[in-house]
């Protein structure tokens, strides 16, 4: 069997679906690893790491993509990508219903079988598989480096002779795993450090990390694996006018929250806002599906002005492609441990009636088995 791996053609795009270090795994399950020429140059994986793992080297991926068994990507395949490829060869992508769903079509008429990383099933067996988690660690640790970049201020408690430097406060809003990585990175820095969800359960992991847990006098809204349930707008109301004292004490507020599948929550009002402190600093992981915060733009930075200064919005955009290296090795990972669920000896083809691939097959064969947009 052939897996093929194309370089990323979307803009700002930086990582690769497969770095050297996995190709002799992916040869030991049978596979010919054949990888589009400088497609991991981004994520310092030259072509010749991929030739001393035992990688083949393309330069026709036209060609390639024709023949290929198996197309591993980060990004969904384009259409015109898509209507080249064999019937019966198998994808591995985020492939995201809601807002994927020209690709998904483009696949479906193509005749092929394409697995989803935002698909896989929260379950234990699935965890080296979930590509969501692995980039959102990368997310995570990420925000916590732009808000300390940019706070015109030191992160950590400073006893010099000069005087006392006091901690910078950062109010973490969401607490999954992206949150969990932006507070533990924050602690590090020195920061004193407070967050809040909406899942109850999430807050002995928030005092793990040695932060303090927000607590509101509100429901608990657990949507299941991990993730929280969508919330009414009076709920979500109510939820911001008991965060705005928070927020406006707060130097960094970094928002990580997320309903898969649907528009970011509204966590943050332009009014809340305004109610920092100028120079305080505002990362929103979540500015590429609507965002957290209102007037976040993916990808640019918002200076709001106040008395005394500016505070500075930045929006999140392909945030784990920003450290291309590290998140490509833990998506490489997640795709070998996906491929190895049904390739054995060179030979396979994803079964429906293992758990993980009935839960992430959006196309099966040529048919769409998920609602898509």
């Amino acid at each position: 069997m052939k897996l093929v791996v194309p370089a990323e053609t979307r803009a700002g795009e930086r990582r690769v679906a497969v770095v050297p270090d996995l190709v002799s795994k992916l040869s030991g399950l049978g596979l010919e690893v054949i990888v589009q020429a400088g497609a991991g140059e981004a994520s310092g994986a030259p072509d010749a790491a991929y030739i001393a793992a035992g990688a083949s080297i393309t330069s026709d991926i036209a060609g390639a993509l024709r023949d290929a068994d198996v197309v591993a990507s980060v990004r969904p395949l384009n259409p015109d990508v898509s209507s080249t490829l064999k019937k019966g060869a198998v994808t591995l992508s985020f492939l995201a219903p809601s807002t994927d769903g020209e690709a998904i079509r483009s696949l479906a008429a193509a005749g092929v079988t394409a697995l989803s990383f935002e698909l896989v099933p929260r379950i234990s067996r699935a965890q080296s598989m979930d590509a969501l988690t692995s980039q959102a660690l990368c997310a995570g640790y990420r925000a916590a480096l732009v808000g300390a970049e940019l706070l015109p201020k030191f992160f950590p408690l400073l006893m010099t002779a000069a005087g006392t430097v006091q901690p910078a406060n950062v109010v973490v809003l969401g607490a999954g795993v992206a949150g969990l990585q932006a507070i533990a990175t924050a602690k590090r820095l020195g920061a004193r450090v407070s967050a809040y969800d909406v899942r109850p359960a999430s807050a002995d992991e928030v005092k793990s990390m040695g932060a303090t847990f927000i607590t509101l006098d509100l429901e608990a809204l657990d949507g299941g694996g991990g993730y929280a349930k969508e919330m009414t707008e009076d709920r979500a109301a109510r939820q911001r006018e008991l965060l705005t004292p928070h927020i406006s004490k707060a130097d960094v507020v970094i928002t990580t929250a997320a309903v898969p599948g649907r528009r970011a929550p509204l966590l943050v009002t332009a009014d809340m806002v305004k109610t920092m402190k100028a120079g305080s600093v505002v990362v929103d992981l979540a500015a590429e599906t609507g965002g957290n915060v209102e007037g976040s733009l993916p990808g640019q930075i918002v200076e709001v002005t106040v008395d005394g200064g500016v505070i500075r919005q930045w929006g999140g955009q392909d945030v784990p492609s920003q450290l291309p290296v590290h998140a490509s090795r833990l998506f490489s990972a997640n795709v070998h441990s996906l491929l190895s669920l049904f390739v054995k000896n060179g030979e396979g083809a994803p079964d429906l009636e293992d758990e993980i691939i009935d839960g992430c097959a959006v196309v099966l064969l040529g048919d769409i088995r998920k609602e898509v947009a």
